[in-house]
């Protein structure tokens, strides 16, 4: 039997999901949470396979994750035809330091070989090298994601597509891991593919704890939540993320 945690909010297409996923897995048991207090501490609790947000707001369960793992960081996974990725930062304050965006690209880069794909990543930033001088944020912008590019390859040996602005031509070069510039561009990244276009995804995967804690948004669809509780069934059900097929 696996159990899995899941955030129910204002949001009831949650509780729809959940009734579906119920009769398509007759091994789950699903433990319904209406607090992010609850929901937080069942992400430790040992009974417990694999957690999800669901519905319920993200900050407090966050918080509480941090104190414990400062070094988590979440991205959010991709997954359809043609198209096949991971995007960080998707937390709004996430991702604003090389340091961070660093440890969100080797969390990425190891989640990605665990599956047995092969990491293809590219960076992204405000503008083309073209607009650099047009503003201070650009300058900015661009500086530090040829910088980051250059620490990722340093410490992962893997090659890094500095893809500026053309997140278009890094999906279109099918690579599989997408560094946004901060979490605020990562948010609406997300929010434009998956939530105004259907892109499907999985949701979040939360790097840096042992525990398995799938992030989702509070606007999803039925399917959306859907296709998160298959990653959380996924996640808990195996030690040995090879075994795994999306």
């Amino acid at each position: 039997m696996i159990t899995i945690a899941v955030g129910v909010g204002e949001n009831k297409n949650i509780l729809e999901a959940c009734d579906i996923f119920k009769t398509q897995k007759p091994d789950v048991n699903m433990e319904l949470i209406e607090n992010d207090e609850k929901l937080a501490k069942s992400i430790s609790d040992k009974n417990i396979n694999a957690t999800i947000r669901g519905s319920l707001s993200a900050s407090n369960v966050l918080k509480q994750l941090k104190e414990s793992y400062p070094k988590i960081s979440r991205a959010t996974y991709i997954n359809g035809e043609g198209h096949e990725f991971l995007i960080s930062s998707v937390g709004i304050d996430e991702g604003n330091t090389l340091e961070e965006k660093l440890n969100i690209a080797i969390h990425c880069i190891n989640f990605m070989k665990k599956l047995e794909k092969t990491p293809k990543i590219a960076t992204l930033s405000y503008a083309r090298p073209g607009d650099y001088g047009r503003s201070k944020e650009i300058n900015q912008s661009l500086d530090d994601t040829e910088k980051l590019s250059k620490l990722i390859e340093k410490h992962t040996n893997q090659k890094i597509e500095n893809q500026c602005v053309l997140i278009d031509q890094a999906i279109k070069n099918k690579c599989n891991i997408l560094i946004a510039p901060n979490g605020i561009v990562g948010n609406t990244i997300f929010r434009t593919l998956v939530l105004l276009n259907s892109w499907p995804s999985f949701g979040a995967i939360t790097f840096g704890i042992n525990e398995i804690y799938i992030d989702t948004s509070r606007d999803q669809s039925t399917e959306g939540y859907l296709r998160s509780l298959e990653l959380a069934y996924k996640l808990g059900s195996v030690r040995d993320f090879g075994d795994l097929n999306f």
